[in-house]
């Protein structure tokens, strides 16, 4: 959802690269190109779509961002993490294709109680009545973050409050 805000504010349209196994949409920002990509493969396969956009592009990990969802960020925060590791599985298939020196940006869907039930479960749910009613606004404040961070030499490793905290 965030991505494809992303797309929407740059004003661009999206073309699909079967070989890269991905959507892609190419346009510049911020004086220099930029990509936005999403993957067509299973979500822990996402490596390989990576894997070949990297290569297509001839991109360093360190210029590729990961935008996922993350049930141990609180929904309403945003958590950007240069060379970060994670338990997701498309985060492990991506760092198993390119290295962990990626910038991850986590989005919070709330913070789940494994004991209750698997995060593989939880993170499939629909959001809560009042998480969908603030939804809206948290993709917009997601996309501007990121667009700042993007614009910046080197983007700042910081956790932004998008909304006030929302329980789930």
């Amino acid at each position: 959802m965030v991505v494809d805000e992303l797309s929407r504010r740059l004003d661009g349209q999206w073309k699909t690269e079967p070989k890269l196994k991905s959507d892609i949409f190419a346009t510049d920002f911020a004086s220099q190109p930029l990509v936005l990509a999403k993957p067509q493969t299973m979500m822990n396969l996402s490596g390989d779509a990576v894997q070949r956009l990297v290569q297509k592009y001839k991109l360093k990990p360190a210029d590729v961002w990961v935008i996922h969802d993350d049930v141990d960020v609180q929904f309403g925060k945003l958590r950007l993490r240069r060379g970060a590791s994670s338990g997701q599985q498309g985060i492990r298939s991506i760092t198993d294709a390119i290295g962990p020196n990626f910038i991850h940006v986590r989005m919070g869907i709330s913070l789940n109680d494994r004991a209750v039930e698997p995060s593989e479960v939880y993170v499939l749910k629909p959001f809560n009545d009042s998480e969908a009613a603030n939804l809206p606004e948290l993709i917009q404040a997601a996309a501007s973050s990121i667009l700042d961070q993007i614009a910046q030499p080197a983007p700042d490793e910081t956790t932004v409050e998008l909304l006030p905290s929302v329980d789930r």
